[in-house]
């Protein structure tokens, strides 16, 4: 009965339209027939963006095993609400988000991540159209043709009950998703602690289902891997907001002292993944910093100890007072030097080529999240599609030219980040063979150690000219300037016979990072005594826990609960007991360096570890 008022209402509608002037159009019946292949092309062409890769030359992981589970979520979708008018509602945010998923597979080789949902939810729109430039309009333009596509397929499947699925086949299909959901999800989506128990349950159920099962595989599914990146998201965000909720109402109570320079600009570099004996100005025979050992009022800081080597830990010690030993505990009840000097006057920046969320990534973007502008321009990963840290110089340029007449900007680098031929452009791939353009090298591979090292020399070559860059620009301004580069943490290279590589190894390759400082001649016009104080230190046993410190003593800026003591530039320092994370907190000053690995061992008892 429904069917025949509907068909009538069709000829009715028809009738006035050949009355009017439109003689044989027959429009509703032809939406009517095209609704199914329609919504069939619509889920199929979303279904291929995993393996759109292919398109632009890039490779696709696991092709096989993602098409499995596509099919397998399409066929949960479709048993649980039998047909499309009760599911196409919920596929709007795929709409949505293709348009950055296709930008990012086209010229980052990746789809969207937690990452880039946080630089999407924190970019401003300005800030958008600044660094996308004309791509900007066709994202907007594809947007709305998605959006216009998404409304004619949606109203198709809500205008007659097309690609129902009932009957005995339904409930079959329904029990075996549900089984096969129920042991392999609930496995694989619980986020084992570590990765040998993952690997072992993924093992438990990849003995009786045979598609790999992995949390990675089924994120890059399209469209339901949306949903896994949101699911993350959030968890991200709210494992943000727990640790910086744990000091938000905390303030140093920090001034600059009076009399001070009118102009100032202090500029932070932190690195990542540079030892300290690579480097051509600490003695290493390969030339690796030519531009800075022509620099004058370049300091080298000689005798440097990083607590821990990782990134993730390191960087808080670095950038906060929180102590070494401590570093193993995600949350601490301060800020960082970024609101410190804020309090003091500063305008703050935190430019950023590394990420802001991530298993690595989240307890930094706190602090850089203090700065009065944070910026993460890193869109391609820790891939071989990231940006050089060359993206830092244009910023730390519009930086410098604010009229705020006192700035502090920090600059987070990718340095020497595995892959190391990543890391820099062909034009200084000095040291051969390398790395350079070999996809995907495994570097626990001992057959390509002379590579390996190659690579990493030429990485650091990369790093001897972006500081360069960055002292270059600071000349340029009036006023009192200065410049503090420091490691996150060093690398194992296959040194003499040792068999390891990259870091977590607890060698004193991995601990011993450089720094220096470099100072305008106003600076030191303004601060004699704090440049005497460097020179008479450069070779003092120093952890990265006096960067806080010293980088704050650096613009005069105080705070009742200071300690100077801990600050190379100050005449009340003092060098204090440096632990690093080797088989507990180990006295480093009392430790042997053992094989040709350097691995740190303490000759007493190490401190226990809490976490």
């Amino acid at each position: 009965m429904v069917i025949a008022q509907r068909h009538a209402l069709v000829v009715r509608t028809n009738r006035l339209l050949d009355n009017a002037g439109f003689p044989g159009v027959m429009l509703m019946p032809t939406f009517d027939r095209l609704a199914a292949p329609l919504l069939l092309a619509t889920y199929l062409l979303l279904s291929l963006v995993p393996f759109f890769g292919w398109m632009v030359g890039v490779p696709v992981a696991h092709p096989a095993a993602t098409a499995a589970w596509e099919l397998l979520m399409w066929a949960a979708l479709w048993t649980v609400c039998q047909r499309p008018a009760w599911f196409h509602w919920a596929l709007l945010p795929a709409f949505l988000a293709l348009p950055v998923e296709l930008y990012l597979r086209i010229f980052f080789g990746q789809g969207i991540s937690t990452h880039h949902l946080g630089i999407l939810v924190e970019t401003s729109p300005a800030e958008a159209i600044e660094f996308l430039g004309k791509k900007v309009w066709w994202l907007v333009l594809l947007a709305f043709l998605l959006i216009f596509w998404w409304s004619l397929t949606a109203w198709l499947a809500l205008r007659r009950p097309v690609l129902v699925w009932r009957g005995r086949t339904r409930w079959a299909a329904l029990i075996l998703v549900i089984g096969i959901g129920v042991a392999v999800v609930g496995t694989t989506l619980r986020n084992p602690s570590t990765e040998a128990a993952h690997t072992a349950s993924a093992a438990s159920v990849h003995a009786w289902w045979p598609i790999r099962v992995e949390r990675a595989t089924l994120a890059d599914t399209w469209p339901f891997g949306i949903a896994l990146h949101g699911m993350d998201f959030y968890k991200e965000r709210k494992y943000l907001a727990e640790l910086s909720g744990a000091s938000r109402s905390f303030l140093f109570g920090a001034r600059q002292l009076t009399a001070r320079p009118p102009a100032q600009v202090v500029v932070m570099v932190i690195g990542e993944s540079a030892r300290y004996d690579r480097w051509g100005i600490n003695g290493y025979a390969r030339d690796t910093t030519p531009l800075l050992k022509g620099e004058r009022n370049l300091v080298t800081l000689s005798n440097v100890v990083s607590a821990v080597s990782a990134t993730r830990l390191s960087v808080p010690i670095l950038v906060s007072r929180k102590p070494a030993t401590e570093s193993l505990q995600a949350q601490f009840r301060e800020k960082s030097f970024i609101t410190a000097y804020r309090e003091a006057g500063f305008k703050t920046y935190w430019l950023s080529n590394q990420m802001s969320f991530g298993e690595y990534d989240t307890p930094i973007s706190v602090y850089a999240n203090e700065a009065d502008v944070a910026l993460f321009l890193n869109l391609g990963g820790m891939s071989k599609e990231s940006d050089l840290d060359a993206v830092l110089l244009d910023p730390l340029s519009n930086a410098l030219a604010d009229p705020a007449p006192k700035k502090l900007i920090v600059l987070h680098t990718l340095g020497s980040h595995w892959n190391y031929s990543h890391r820099y452009p062909q034009s200084f791939d000095k040291w051969q063979p390398s790395l350079f353009g070999v996809d995907k090298p495994a570097y626990t591979d001992l057959a390509i150690k002379p590579q390996l090292n190659n690579s990493y020399d030429n990485s650091i070559l990369y790093t001897d000219w972006l500081l360069d860059q960055v002292v270059t620009q600071l000349k340029s301004v009036s006023g009192v300037s200065s410049m503090v580069y420091v490691a996150d943490h060093g690398q194992t290279l296959y040194d003499g016979s040792c068999h390891l590589a990259f870091h977590g190894h607890n060698t004193q390759y991995e601990f011993h990072v450089p720094a220096l400082v470099w100072y305008s001649d106003a600076y030191r016009a303004a601060y004699p005594d704090k440049v005497a104080r460097l020179l008479r230190n450069r070779r003092a046993k120093l952890a990265t826990e006096n960067v806080f410190h010293s980088l704050l003593d650096m613009a005069d800026i105080r705070y009742a609960t200071e300690h100077l003591e801990y600050s190379f530039l100050n005449r009340a320092f003092r060098p204090h007991k440096r632990y690093v994370d080797s088989y507990g907190w180990t006295d480093y000053d009392n430790a042997t360096f053992k094989g040709d690995c350097r691995e740190v061992i303490d000759n007493g008892t190490p401190l226990p570890q809490t976490k």
